[in-house]
């Protein structure tokens, strides 16, 4: 087995399977698991109730969450051959993008531009597309109370969002998977194959293409 990458991170829109594949590769790989834990940021449910107005607080509580959490991650780890998170630091500039104003926007880039810089970079980032019919219907299927009123134009335009990001992204390696066209939670074979292509991480972009 290669080991020639250690820190993996996950990312995608809400609904797209993040947690599920990376707690089926930490487990494959027993690799130790870094999850975000959204769910304790007091404004998630405000914000989906009224975004306009608890948008920046939302996202300030995520953006210090996230920073403290990847701050303390090790750089080696003795018992772990593999570090593997659910999402990137960076992921929190795509949904401020689309949710501040302007002014809140400026005085959080000038935020972030200042913590970033202490932040570890993954050595391969898998960013998981789907579309946004698909993602919404799998927001709906689990049911959480807080995203109960997402919408599916909210969906759509972080869909577009996260696919201008990643279509720009160059910080890291980076493997695209269409989730459309592979079940890694319910297909062992489908599973297999994708953690032989994360093993062999590419050098740049690369489109993941799921086996015949």
């Amino acid at each position: 087995m290669l080991k020639s990458i250690y820190y993996i991170a996950i990312e995608g829109v809400i609904g797209v399977g993040k947690t599920s594949l990376a707690k089926l590769m930490a487990e494959r790989l027993e690799g130790m698991l870094l999850l975000e834990d959204s769910e304790s940021n007091p404004y998630l449910k405000d914000f989906y109730r009224n975004p306009q107005r608890y948008a920046f607080q939302t996202q300030l509580f995520f953006l210090i969450s996230r920073y403290r959490q990847l701050l303390s991650l090790p750089q080696k780890d003795l018992f772990y051959p593999y570090l593997i998170a659910d999402y990137i630091f960076a992921k929190d500039k795509i949904f401020a993008q689309i949710n501040l104003e302007e002014r809140d926007y400026i005085l959080y880039e000038k935020v972030t531009r200042f913590l970033e810089k202490e932040i570890p970079k993954p050595d391969l980032v898998i960013y998981l597309q789907s579309t946004a019919e698909k993602l919404f219907a799998n927001i709906k299927k689990r049911n959480k109370e807080y995203e109960r009123n997402i919408s599916i134009d909210y969906i759509r335009r972080l869909n577009e969002a996260y696919n201008d990001f990643f279509f720009h992204y160059r910080q890291t390696p980076l493997l695209v998977i269409n989730t459309s066209e592979i079940d890694f939670v319910d297909n062992e074979e489908d599973l297999d194959d994708l953690i032989k292509q994360v093993l062999n991480p590419p050098t740049g972009m690369k489109y993941y293409i799921p086996r015949k």
